[in-house]
Order: C-alpha cells, then structure tokens, then sequence
C-alpha cells in the first residue's frame, strides 16, 4: 500500500464535469494498493493519518493533527503508484493489485478513516478523474505500508 498525502488548502475531484469529492484545508490522499494489501494496511494506515501532526501549531511548529484543525480528507484511488518505469519508455502496472481487489480496499479504507471522526470525501474508483488542489506548505508525504 502507497499513500502520498498532501497537505492542502483546498482540493476538488470533478468526473465527467461533475463534482465527486471537495474539501477545503485537509489532505488530498492518493492511495494505491499492491499484492499483499489487506485491512490490517489499511487500519495502520488510517490511524497514522489521523494522528499525524503536520499542522502548524501557534509557534509554527507541525504540531497540531487534521482533527485540531477542523481538517478533511479527499481520497482518491491511484493504481500509478504502482508504475514500474525501469525498462522501456511506457510505464508497467503489474504491481498493481487487481481492480476488484483494491476497490474493495480502498472502499475500507475510507471506512477506516471514517472511524477516526474524520470527514471523508472521495474520487470515483476507476474513473478518469481531474484533481485540482493548492499543495499547503507544500507539504508531501510519502507512505508505504
């Protein structure tokens, strides 16, 4: 399981000009998912998520989580995570886990989110999706469980 999570001001998914998923300061959650992934990656993951003190604190310190800060979430499904680009010039999805498969994940891990108190807006699984955002910092993390 890759995350990368950016911090933002505001994001918005839109398919097919229609909006799925918008928030204002949170995180924008890209979230793919490999052979091997299962709940347990996905409560782990969550719970890091939740606690996670990237916010800037009075002092400006990343102090404060996305709870402290009135914070949401867009997650948005990305099978590319899993891109192997070491040969040839057009990337191979191999790694990636099987749709049917990493849907049901990715539907759980909202879920799992959700849990923790926190608002979860999402993209649409498999759809060709824009994704607008202001990266907040920027701030960019980088998870693999």
């Amino acid at each position: 399981m890759k995350i990368v999570l950016q911090r933002v001001q505001k994001a918005k998914c839109t398919v097919d000009e229609n909006i799925t998923g918008e928030i204002k300061q949170g995180y924008c959650l890209l979230v793919g998912y490999t052979v091997g992934d299962d709940e347990q990656k996905n409560l782990k993951a969550a719970k890091k998520i939740a606690n996670l003190r990237i916010f800037e604190d009075e002092n400006g310190k990343m102090n404060l989580d996305i709870k402290k800060v009135g914070g949401k979430i867009l997650a948005i499904s990305q099978f590319t995570l899993y891109a192997n680009t070491n040969e040839g010039n057009r990337p191979s999805f191999t790694d990636a886990l099987n749709p049917v498969m990493a849907n049901q994940l990715y539907i759980d891990f909202c879920q799992q989110l959700r849990t923790f108190d926190l608002d979860v807006a999402e993209g649409i699984f498999g759809a060709h999706m824009d994704i607008e955002l202001i990266n907040d910092g920027p701030v960019t993390i980088m998870f693999e469980f």
